[in-house]
């Protein structure tokens, strides 16, 4: 076992649990549960200085690595899977993966935020509400054209997967994207991704 794990059941904790079961390397699980605050405590800083999960121990090759994002491309870049090597291919992919990390996460995180407050903030909900509909509009176009989000599947997919999945948690549908939809049910039914999103909860039993 080289690959320890620190991950949480959120949207971003899935992402690098979904992409080690697509590639099939061996990994352990180091649950770091945040609604507790294990995420301060000074071991899990000084894997990963800015207190977020997940991060990513590979003692083979002597590295840590923090952001999903990074350790999507590692993982990539590790196994030659999931991120082409031809350069027009390979930022089709990187794009709409800065597109999840960049507006995608971060709206859908403010919008989940918001709308489970107890102290209701109507602007706050309508506008990220707003820009997480736009940016389902975003990909049910794009993927109206390719099966994938870029052409074939990737690690695009896999960091994007996970927060479409919540799209229930945010009082939302995706009927009115169905472009989107399809994708959302063909992704879903790869093994990888049933075991990826479900395996964090299955380390606390």
């Amino acid at each position: 076992m080289t690959i320890d794990l620190y991950t949480f059941t959120t949207p971003n904790g899935r992402k690098p649990l979904i992409m080690l079961e697509e590639i099939g390397l061996p990994y352990k699980i180091q649950a770091i549960d945040i609604s507790k605050g294990e995420q301060f405590t000074p071991e899990y800083v000084a894997i990963n200085p800015n207190s977020k999960i997940p991060a990513m121990v590979d003692s083979e090759a002597g590295l840590t690595i923090f952001e999903s994002a990074a350790i999507l491309i590692y993982l990539a870049e590790k196994t030659d899977k999931l991120l082409p090597t031809t350069k027009k291919e390979r930022f089709q992919v990187l794009e709409w993966l800065m597109l999840q990390i960049g507006s995608i996460g971060p709206m859908f995180g403010q919008l989940g935020h918001f709308k489970h407050l107890p102290e209701q903030i109507p602007y706050a909900i309508d506008r990220y509400q707003q820009e997480t509909l736009r940016l389902y509009g975003v990909l049910d176009r794009q993927l109206a054209q390719h099966e994938y989000l870029a052409r074939d599947y990737s690690i695009a997919d896999i960091a994007t997967f996970p927060w479409i999945a919540n799209y229930e948690h945010l009082d939302l549908t995706l009927d009115a994207y169905p472009h989107l939809k399809r994708w959302f049910e063909v992704v879903q039914q790869r093994p990888a991704v049933q075991k990826g999103m479900t395996m964090i909860l299955s380390s606390f039993s």
